[in-house]
């Protein structure tokens, strides 16, 4: 963006220089004409110099700020304007990849770490410490001998002025019990201005003294040593905070959201091993996402979303039981575990619920239980299963003669339109669900029926444009599942359904296209992947 600003502006300049001048006996002369009235030896002995064009050094100072940071340290080599600029260069963003270090492994590491460490410093050093917006300082590599804390907080004292509005700070593992991050910086003014804080792999001990904290709007926490008092404290200052992010943070027992945190809408708890109660009072909490173990949690009438990735704790029965009531005016749920029972009962209404994902990792899981999950949400529009994908532990709906499938009458789901089951097998339970989900939804538009977990995953990320390979049970299973379309559920998809063409693929090998014969009907979709 800097350098195309710059480009458009040669032309002018070039075209002032160049136009002809009058002369006093109304004749027209050029510059270069005049020029070479003068003196041609005396011009011979001398080197021309190009001095840019004439804009206001400020002008000059945002051209420069808003190329990457390598770029502005060439080009402040070459110009006296661009090498003051460099010394107020208002984003520093001073990572690996933005110093141009190559990755490496092993003993290159070592290198790699002195070498990132070296250059920072001198950046850092050359840097006036004035007009810094943003600092983003990552350093990831080991060892931790490259990188002191006397160097950190030298660094930091130079870049933290009045005035910055984001500061990015992301250590190695290995600096988390050794850096204590000196929040002192924040006391002299410096704390009024920043918007965003990142904090990982250090600790932070706020005290009663960090008031200044007002203008931040978001706060994210990975790995970091702090007390649920602490937290208390920083949390109490910071009135414009709006999203707040605690990843691995094991310190913390006790998580209070104060009531005057009146802007927050977005809350990230994830794997904070020690943690107990989540006790939420801002009254405009919108969005909840939590991993971890079981927790007590007081939420508010006012969260809309919740994604909630348990480990160890049944969280289907969980938000069964308890969040119908707990937050009572909820839109979207995802909720994802490793650990369900077969019985679910749901007592509740989720009067509001529009969105509904559920995720399961357990192989013998009764899908069919799912059904009074469903009636449990009057309002549901998309309902997306994840399943496990290894369905053989399960009985099969395969076999010599037509197996007896269970119903639940007097179950409609008037409002669902969009229907994925993601893993689909040929487990008896999830083809019960799935022709309960046919006959009792007269809305439905849409039915997604991927046998590969997460299968578009498993595509997107190879640069070749080839699928990962399945395993040879993963693939043995997903033929069964097609049998188990084509025998149970085909017959009873509406007159109005589009089958496109499904994938197929060899035995370990990449997974590649197989048409399947389409079938063209008119209303619902059906798409079924192999």
């Amino acid at each position: 963006m800097g350098l195309l600003a710059f480009n458009r502006l040669m032309p002018m300049q070039r075209g002032r220089r160049r136009r002809p001048t009058q002369g006093r006996n109304g004749s027209v002369t050029s510059v270069a004409k005049r020029k070479d009235s003068h003196d041609d030896n005396s011009r011979s002995h001398k080197k021309l110099r190009y001095s840019g064009p004439s804009l206001p050094e400020a002008v000059w100072h945002h051209i420069h700020s808003l190329l990457p940071l390598r770029d502005a340290a060439r080009v402040a080599c070459v110009s006296h304007s661009f090498r003051r600029s460099w010394r107020c260069l208002p984003n520093l963003s001073l990572t690996r990849e933005t110093l141009g270090l190559k990755g490496g492994v092993g003993g290159i590491s070592s290198k790699i770490a002195l070498d990132l460490a070296k250059r920072t410093d001198h950046i850092l050093k050359n840097h006036s410490g004035v007009g810094v917006k943003a600092l983003k300082l990552e350093i990831r590599e080991f060892p931790f001998f490259s990188t002191s804390c006397d160097d950190l907080n030298r660094w930091l004292g130079i870049a933290v002025r009045p005035g910055i509005e984001e500061l990015y700070l992301q250590l190695h593992s290995s600096h988390a019990d050794v850096y204590n991050f000196p929040y002192t910086l924040l006391l002299d003014g410096s704390g009024k201005s920043i918007r965003h804080l990142h904090l990982g792999e250090c600790a932070f001990r706020p005290t009663a003294g960090v008031g200044c904290l007002r203008s931040l709007t978001s706060l994210e926490l990975y790995d970091v040593h702090i007390t649920g008092d602490e937290l208390m404290c920083l949390l109490s200052s910071s009135v414009a905070l709006e999203k707040l992010t605690l990843a691995y943070c094991d310190e913390l027992i006790f998580l209070e959201i104060p009531s005057l945190l009146q802007r927050l809408s977005h809350l990230v708890v994830h794997d904070c091993l020690n943690l107990e109660v989540i006790k939420n009072k801002a009254p405009y909490l919108y969005s909840f996402e939590y991993g971890g173990a079981l927790v007590r949690l007081s939420l508010g009438v006012s969260l809309q979303n919740l994604d909630i990735d348990a480990s160890g704790w049944d969280v289907i029965h969980y938000a069964g039981a308890k969040l119908p009531c707990m937050v009572p005016n909820l839109e979207a749920l995802n909720i994802h575990s490793s650990y369900v029972r077969d019985i679910l009962v749901v007592p509740g209404k989720f009067l509001h619920l529009q969105h509904l994902c559920i995720g399961t990792f357990t192989p013998d899981y009764d899908y069919f239980s799912l059904v009074s999950f469903l009636d449990a949400c009057p309002s549901l529009e998309t309902f997306i299963l994840s399943a496990e994908p290894d369905c053989m532990e399960q009985e099969s709906v395969l076999g010599d003669s037509f197996h007896d499938l269970r119903q639940m009458p007097g179950h409609m789901h008037r409002n669902i339109k969009d229907v994925q089951i993601i893993g689909f097998c040929s487990a008896k339970s999830m083809v019960e669900l799935t022709c309960h989900i046919l006959q009792n939804s007269k809305l439905l538009k849409r039915l997604k029926l991927s046998t590969c977990y997460n299968g578009e995953i498993l595509c997107s990320y190879n640069n070749n444009g080839k699928c990962l390979p399945m395993s040879r049970g993963m693939m043995m299973e997903a033929h069964k599942a097609l049998l188990a379309v084509e025998r149970y559920i085909l017959g009873k998809v509406p007159s109005t359904v589009e089958l496109e063409q499904g994938r197929a693929g060899k035995i370990g090998g990449p997974v590649q296209n197989s048409k399947m014969g389409p079938i063209l009907l008119r209303k619902t979709y059906v798409n079924i992947q192999l």
